[in-house]
Formats: structure tokens, C-alpha cells, sequence
């Protein structure tokens, strides 16, 4: 029997994201095990799989030539923002962008994607998630995912930092404001 009320929620698994991206994440490609595994799972379980993913328009917001903080980043059908080769993505796993708008950054994948009401609609009420980076995405993600009642374990192996150092008061965050660290 499926297990369709739990969600594997997968965050910006993206190579602009990983080593040798334009804002690679230090030890990105570490993560790609464990995920990999995490996909295995919810394959196997019957759970919807879903990959969130940065898809920002060639002039965004973000990027430092708008007065934004970053460098140029997962620009729409280029190679820096597709999935990393090495994530063992399904075909049928359910794919959400975000960023999309020239005017607008988007950190968290419940940030106008409607993912709640999607999940909401499938009766899904628990998520794991593991993604990049733990400190921005992965971050925003989690406490969106906490105000929208959802039940959230943060696949710890599962994610990496932008600043190390930083890594676990985010994860004593996220502990604090309801999440569950795996």
C-alpha cells in the first residue's frame, strides 16, 4: 500500500549549486548519496517525490548587476540550473520553480509556487527534506513548510552550508521552531 501521506521534498539540487557552479555550496556533491538513498525510499514507499529549483530569468532581481547578492545563478534552460547528473531524479517526480519573475526572489519553494496547496490537495502532511543550501533555501523552506502546518524532518547528512560555521545554530533554528533533524 502507497504511503501518500509523506513527501520527500528535495531543495535546489542544482549544479550552479554545486562544485564548480557559479555559487557552489562547499561539499555540495556529498549530499548526493544520501539523497540518493532518500529517493530510494520514497520510490519504494510510494511517496511523492518533489525537486524544487531555482529558475530565475537572464536579468533577475537577485543578481548583483540588479543590486542583488548574488552572481548570476540558475538562469532559466542553462546547464547551472539543471539537476545535478548525479541525483537519481524519477521522471515522475514532481518539479517546482521558483524565482521565476524578473522582480522577485523566491528562497523558499513554498514562495509563490502554491506547493502547499498542492500538497494540502494530495493529503500529504509530512515532508523530509534535504537540499542546498542548508542556510538560505533549505532554511526558508523549512520554516515556510512549519507555518503552513506542515510536519517536517530536516535530513541533516542530507544538506550542506553556505558558511559552515553557521551550519548547526541553523539547524538549532530550525529544531526551535518545530522541525524534526534526522
Amino acid at each position: 500500500m502507497p504511503d501518500t501521506q509523506n513527501a520527500l521534498l528535495l531543495v535546489d539540487i542544482q549544479n550552479d549549486f554545486c562544485e564548480g557552479g557559479s555559487l557552489a555550496v562547499p561539499e555540495a556533491s556529498q549530499i548526493l548519496p544520501v539523497v540518493n538513498r532518500l529517493i530510494a525510499e520514497a520510490s519504494d514507499a510510494g511517496q511523492t517525490i518533489i525537486a524544487s529549483r531555482d529558475w530565475h530569468t537572464v536579468d533577475h532581481a537577485s543578481f548583483e548587476a540588479r543590486g542583488g547578492p548574488w552572481p548570476p545563478h540558475c538562469v532559466q534552460d542553462t546547464e547551472g540550473a539543471a539537476f545535478h547528473a548525479g541525483m537519481q531524479l524519477p521522471d515522475d517526480a514532481v518539479r517546482v520553480s521558483k524565482g521565476t519573475g524578473f522582480d522577485t526572489d523566491a528562497y523558499s519553494a513554498f514562495d509563490g509556487t502554491q506547493l502547499d496547496s498542492f500538497l494540502q490537495r494530495h493529503g500529504i502532511g509530512k515532508l523530509r527534506v534535504a537540499g542546498l543550501a542548508l542556510d538560505v533555501c533549505v532554511r526558508a523552506t523549512v520554516l515556510d513548510g512549519l507555518k503552513c502546518g506542515f510536519d517536517i524532518e530536516l535530513i541533516a547528512d542530507g544538506t550542506r552550508a553556505v558558511d559552515r560555521e553557521g551550519a548547526p545554530g541553523v539547524f538549532e533554528e530550525l529544531r526551535a521552531a518545530g522541525a524534526t533533524i534526522g
